[in-house]
C-alpha cells in the first residue's frame, strides 16, 4: 500500500449512494482502528457510538436538523456512521478499568510497573484537571486522533468518508442519555461509498507546499 497516494486521494465526501453499503468486514478493520488508536498516557477517553441501520441513522439525524440540517444527508444515506463521544471527567472507575485491562494484556512485570504507570496517569491527568484547568479540551484532542486514524484506514481500504462538527452535542446528548454515561458527542463521521453527483470527487486536493509547512532544523 503506497501511503502517500492514499492520502493524496482521500477526501471529505459531500453526497452519499444510499444503495452502497460498506462490507461488515472491512468496517470492523476500521473499528480495530480506531480501538488501537494512540492516547496521551493511554487515557482512551472516548466512547464510539455506530449506526447503520436506518432507525440507527435516524436517531444521529436529531443532531443535525435546524442550522446543521445540511449535514443531514450525509447521516442518512451514508453506509455507516460513527459518533465520536469524549469523556467530561476522569472517573476513577474507568481509570481502574484501563490499569486492570493493561495487566491482563501483561504490560506490567510485577506490582511496582503497575503502580509507575498508575502514577503516572494519575499525575497526568491531575496536572490538566488542577493545574491547566483543560481536562475536557484535553481528552477531546485524544479523540480527534482516533478520528483521523478513521479517516485514513477508510481512504487505505477504498472507503469514503466525512468528518462533520456541524452537529447538534446538546440533541445528540439527550437523545443517547450520553451525559449519564460521564460522556458528551464531540464530531461524527460518515462512512460509505460517494454518489456520482459528489462534485468534490471530482475536484483536484489543495495544500499548501512542504516549503509552506515545514520547518527543518
Amino acid at each position: 500500500m503506497d501511503i502517500v497516494k492514499v492520502s493524496q486521494q482521500r477526501y471529505s465526501a459531500k453526497a452519499y449512494d444510499p444503495a452502497r453499503q460498506v462490507p461488515e468486514e472491512i468496517m470492523q478493520q476500521i473499528y480495530e482502528v480506531v480501538r488501537n488508536s494512540p492516547s496521551s498516557v493511554n487515557s482512551q477517553p472516548w466512547h464510539f457510538i455506530v449506526a447503520s441501520t436506518p432507525e440507527g441513522k435516524a436517531r444521529l439525524a436529531k443532531g443535525v436538523q435546524g442550522g446543521y440540517a445540511f449535514n443531514e444527508a450525509k447521516v442518512r444515506d451514508a453506509s455507516h456512521v460513527i459518533l465520536f463521544c469524549t469523556r467530561v471527567e476522569a472517573e476513577p472507575a474507568q481509570l481502574e478499568r484501563i490499569l486492570d485491562k493493561e495487566e491482563a494484556d501483561g504490560r506490567f512485570a510485577d506490582d511496582t510497573v503497575r503502580g509507575y504507570s498508575a502514577n503516572s496517569r494519575k499525575h497526568f491527568t491531575n496536572l490538566h484537571r488542577y493545574t491547566y484547568k483543560d481536562l475536557p479540551q484535553w481528552y477531546e484532542k485524544q479523540v480527534y486522533i482516533a478520528l483521523g486514524n478513521a479517516m485514513l484506514a477508510a481512504a487505505a481500504l477504498g472507503v469514503d468518508s466525512t468528518p462533520m462538527e456541524g452537529i447538534d452535542v446538546g440533541a445528540l446528548d439527550a437523545e443517547l442519555g450520553l451525559h449519564e454515561q460521564g460522556l458528551s458527542s464531540l464530531v461524527m463521521l460518515s462512512l460509505g461509498y460517494h454518489a456520482d453527483s459528489d462534485f468534490n470527487a471530482k475536484l483536484p486536493k489543495s495544500r499548501l507546499s512542504q516549503e509552506d509547512l515545514f520547518t527543518f532544523l
